[in-house]
Parts: C-alpha cells; structure tokens; sequence
C-alpha cells in the first residue's frame, strides 16, 4: 500500500500545491474571474457566461469552495458566490514565494541544458 508523503513537504510547498491544484482547470480560473468581476455571484449568472452545464459549474464553485477560494451560501432555490480574499490572497502568495525561490536556483545554477 503506498504512502501518503505529502506531509514531509514544507508548508509553504504544500500551500503552493494545493493552489496549483485547485487552479489546475481552465473553468476554475475562469469562474474565478467571474467572481471577481462581479464581486459576488449567483450560480445561475455564472452558467450564463461560461460555455459549460450548470452541474458542471456547480462541481467546479464545490471545488473551489472546498479549498477555500470560494465563499457561498445558499438562499432558497439559488446559492450566492464570492471569492475569499483572505485565502486567495495566502495562496497567492505562497504560490510567488515558491516560484520566486524556485527560480533564485536557476540564477544561481544556471541552466542544465
């Protein structure tokens, strides 16, 4: 049975993970644009702009809502979305400092090809 090695990572290398990952589908970035467009959003709204099923949408905000860049409640019939700023903002970071150190190696190594 294999291992989950995840937690052998730093923290800041698992925060800039789960970001990628939950960025990792064109229709999670694009929702994401929505909202910020729009500042908060009805699902609805968003199947209208987007070229994708409403169950699909809905899977989507799930996602994102399950890994924090996305707030939501549900208000009668429909459910009302906005992105999570103080989260959004962490990963964001996270995800510049990896990159940043990342390529700090390559300034000072050079190119292996």
């Amino acid at each position: 049975m294999a291992l989950n090695k995840k937690t052998e990572f730093p923290a800041p290398i698992q925060s800039f993970a789960s970001f990628a990952k939950l960025l990792s589908h064109p229709a999670r970035i694009a929702i994401l644009e929505v909202l910020a467009k729009r500042q908060t959003c009805v699902c609805g709204e968003i199947v209208d702009v987007l070229p994708l099923a409403q169950s699909t949408v809905s899977q989507h905000l799930k996602e994102l809502k399950e890994g924090g860049l996305v707030k939501g409640e549900v208000e009668g019939t429909s459910s009302c979305y906005c992105i999570n700023w103080d989260i959004f903002n962490q990963m964001s970071d996270a995800l510049i400092q990896s990159l940043s150190s990342i390529k700090e190696f390559q300034k000072e190594n050079g190119s292996c090809c």
